[in-house]
């Protein structure tokens, strides 16, 4: 089935009028709550680093001996360390400074006392380092890994750490290292750990598979590059028993699946389309338009996930990802472009009359790398950037749930007059073009009887809570923004801009005895500890 004819399907499903709108809500729409709330999140306290949009709270760990959170400060190049014990007061420790080991920090976990922080080389193409240390930021050692190590986890019994090694280009794409997962064996005690304890899981045993992959719909497309030097590694999961790691490579828009007791790729599976001509698929696609316009579009949207967690149920390990999107923009090669600048098949614009139009989807942000549907430079298909959405995939990668435009409309009803606002701004409207909410951060934590998913969104902010126990059908349950649109963003006043990394803290292991999570906020460089509330 061709890619015409899957549209064509789609478009016949929808009850839909000729622009395929499902759903226009003005700015004024009144705000509602979910009709049964059985969880909530309180914000307790916050810990404000005082440095607006320069990275100074990316990811957060968490230790329970201690009662300490370890914060990513990317603008000094430190581990932040939190005191915790009192969350509505959270308060430093200490910095502990990671100069030595590179030229900045991107990501921190803990087990049991032992914190593992990732820091990319300057050059951030050459090999980065992964350093150990105790609670009290004492060096323990450290070991070179792959090209710009972006994120790290430990395996569930703390044996091992994984690295997605990211590997991005330089600025002129004259340089294109390879992306790769380190495996750090630590069983026989960090203390004794050398460069011998460090496996590299290389992609390049599907170099030669380049042809398969693209027609598998896994995203292939830097100039020149070879598949290993194509796959960018950007966030890692790994199943309850430790055997396998779910790595999402997000420009590819694809998921790979590694057997950490062989150091090999199992699997490398694209994520596959989100089809917004679809109900319940609508999003809200220009920045131009009136009001807030949520509404079907002949778009395919690429999933494109950043954060992944793993979680269990009866046995089985699903996956849940946030659809984030992204995109590659150098001064040596750029995909970006908008959809008013593409050349559209004569059919698309006599369905669709006036798409390309800036208050329809002429500013939206697409590709010029699209992965079908182009011949002789006319675009029979038009792709977003991320789905706006979470989705739950099996063990196996097949997805059994997305959110929709869920998150959209959430927004719309809870914030009418800052819809889709961004992170460095109160601007209403202003993401709609691009990529509108952005969810980038996922954590899935057990509740009570429940499994419940935390996704922060990364643009218009707040976390979004759904009960996830039955993988095939979550239920919304709350969303929370710990933001002041009235408030210049530049100050403490505005409150969390940018969530990135999350943290929960099962009640078993919080000082308090009740469930929290800890989020570190990327633009207001704030870490606010909430409360899981459950109602019940």
């Amino acid at each position: 089935m061709n890619y015409r004819t899957l549209f064509t399907l789609a478009l016949a499903c929808t009850a839909t009028s000729a622009m395929a709108h499902s759903v226009k809500r003005e700015k004024n729409h009144p705000a509602h709550k979910p009709a049964s709330t059985s969880l909530s999140l309180n914000p307790l306290g916050t810990y404000a680093s005082g440095i607006f949009d320069e990275g100074a709270a990316e990811i957060v760990a968490y230790d329970k001996a201690s009662q300490r959170l370890f914060v990513s400060n990317a603008n000094e190049n430190t581990l932040d360390v939190l005191n915790i014990a009192d969350p509505s007061a959270p308060s430093l420790i200490t910095k502990v400074d990671l100069r030595a080991y590179g030229g900045g920090v991107n990501s921190v976990a803990v087990f049991n006392g032992v914190v593992a922080a990732a820091c990319q080389a300057d050059p951030k193409q050459d090999p980065g380092t992964v350093v150990f240390l105790d609670i009290d930021g004492a060096y323990i050692v450290s070991v070179q890994v792959g090209s710009l190590p972006d994120m790290l986890t430990y395996t569930p019994d703390g044996n091992a750490v994984l690295v997605a090694n990211e590997g991005e280009p330089n600025d002129d794409y004259t340089v294109d290292p390879e992306g790769s997962v380190s495996i750090i064996d630590l069983s026989g005690g960090v203390e004794n750990v050398t460069q011998s304890n460090v496996k590299t899981v290389s992609f390049a045993p599907f170099n030669s598979r380049l042809n398969m992959l693209r027609r598998a719909q896994v995203r292939i497309y830097g100039p020149n590059a070879t598949v290993a030097q194509d796959l960018e590694p950007e966030y890692i999961a790994v199943d309850p028993d430790g055997r396998t790691a779910y790595v999402t490579l997000q420009e590819n828009n694809a998921l790979a699946m590694i057997d950490i007791k062989h150091a090999r790729v199992k699997r490398i599976k694209s994520f596959g389309y989100k089809w917004h001509v679809l109900p319940g698929n609508g999003f809200d696609g220009s920045d131009k338009d009136d009001g807030i316009n949520i509404e079907n579009w002949p778009v395919a949207g690429m999933y494109e996930p950043d954060a992944i967690a793993t979680y269990d149920v009866n046995g089985r390990t699903y996956l849940v990802t946030a659809n984030e999107g992204d995109s590659r923009d150098y001064d040596g090669y750029s995909e970006e472009t908008d959809v008013g600048d593409l050349v559209l098949a004569d059919w698309l614009t006599e369905r669709f009359p006036g798409i390309q139009e800036n208050e329809n989807l002429g500013r939206l942000g697409t590709t010029t790398a699209a992965p079908f549907g182009t011949v002789d430079g006319v675009q029979h298909q038009i792709f977003g950037l991320g789905a706006r959405s979470f989705s739950i995939w099996d063990d196996r990668g097949r997805q059994i749930f997305d959110s929709g435009d869920d998150f959209e409309q959430i927004i719309a009803a809870a914030t009418p007059d800052y819809f889709n606002a961004s992170n460095d701004n109160n601007k209403f409207d202003n993401r709609s073009d691009n990529k509108g909410p952005e969810p980038e951060g996922v954590v899935v934590g057990q509740v009570g009887a429940r499994m419940v998913a935390f996704i922060g969104l990364e643009r218009v902010g707040g976390i979004m809570v759904y009960d996830v126990t039955n993988p095939r059908a979550p239920v919304f349950m709350d969303y929370v923004n710990n933001r002041d649109f009235t408030q210049d963003v530049e100050t403490p006043e505005a409150g969390d801009l940018g969530p990135e990394g999350l943290a929960f803290i099962p009640a078993c292991d919080s000082p308090t005895g009740t469930a929290l999570l800890a989020v570190a906020n990327e633009v207001s460089g704030s870490t606010t500890i909430y409360e899981v509330v459950p109602s019940e």
